[in-house]
């Protein structure tokens, strides 16, 4: 793990709502993971409640696109998720204990899935103070032919905004008329490698295109923090979710 420095880190995480630390993860390191991810995808996932696992078409196992709750299901990425400089930098950047709440797997399949919607965590998540970081790791390149991420600098400072229904597969929900309220020029792209980590605010507005390759995947880990100071709403929480679990089982989604 790439050591830190954590003032100006923390000061550009909070002026702009994200921050980009490059090899945070080194060859190594990103070596033992993509192993671990291996083998819990070949023994673990096939065990998993259905709506923890997402495919692309749920009868083909390699259009995998979506899992949820690695910690939960196995020790080592339980481990990698609670006690490590994830967890620290998670503390750091929000400047209080942290908790844990979710460790994720994403895949864009060559030229198989729609853009990620323009969105903001934080509606998800359903806490007040809407105070937490998402870490998105990379373990692929990722360019713009491949759907890398597109934030919205400083745009966790104008709170959460208005959301609807969309059709992607795993981000049900996306800003109402983005691309007429926001110039795409002033957004910042972020291109990575693997090991590379972005970590960035709740309300911070971020998008990603659909991977347009024929060829490359493009995978990686997301972390989610908590503030110990925010509270969730788990009744509302519980009900959207079961609500989406429903609608996407009628759809034979999942």
């Amino acid at each position: 793990m790439k050591p830190t420095d954590e003032t100006p880190l923390r000061n550009k995480y909070l002026q702009d709502g994200y921050a980009q630390l490059s090899a945070f993860l080194d060859g190594s390191s990103i070596r033992e993971l993509e192993n671990q991810l291996e083998s819990f995808i070949n023994t673990t996932v096939p065990q998993m409640p259905a709506d923890h696992v997402f495919y692309e078409n749920k009868n083909d196992h390699l259009s995998l696109k979506q899992i949820q709750h690695l910690e939960l299901h196995d020790r080592w990425f339980h481990a990698l998720f609670t006690d490590s400089p994830f967890r620290r930098l998670a503390e750091t950047l929000l400047g209080s204990e942290c908790v844990p709440m979710n460790l994720q797997y994403f895949n864009k399949a060559p030229g198989a899935n729609k853009p990620t919607p323009p969105h903001q965590d934080g509606y998800y998540f359903m806490i007040t103070p809407c105070e937490a970081v998402t870490m998105w790791l990379a373990l692929d390149e990722v360019d713009d032919k491949n759907g890398c991420i597109r934030y919205l600098p400083g745009s966790h400072r104008n709170g959460l905004l208005p959301h609807a229904r969309t059709s992607t597969l795993g981000f049900s929900q996306g800003i109402e008329q983005y691309f007429r309220q926001y110039d795409p020029d002033i957004e910042t792209t972020i291109h990575a490698s693997p090991g590379d980590l972005l970590a960035h605010h709740a309300l911070t507005v971020h998008r990603a295109d659909a991977n347009t390759s024929q060829t490359r995947q493009r995978r990686a880990l997301g972390f989610i923090y908590y503030s110990a100071a925010a509270k969730q709403d788990i009744a509302a929480h519980d009900a959207y979710h079961e609500q989406l679990k429903q609608e996407m089982t009628n759809s034979d989604r999942i």
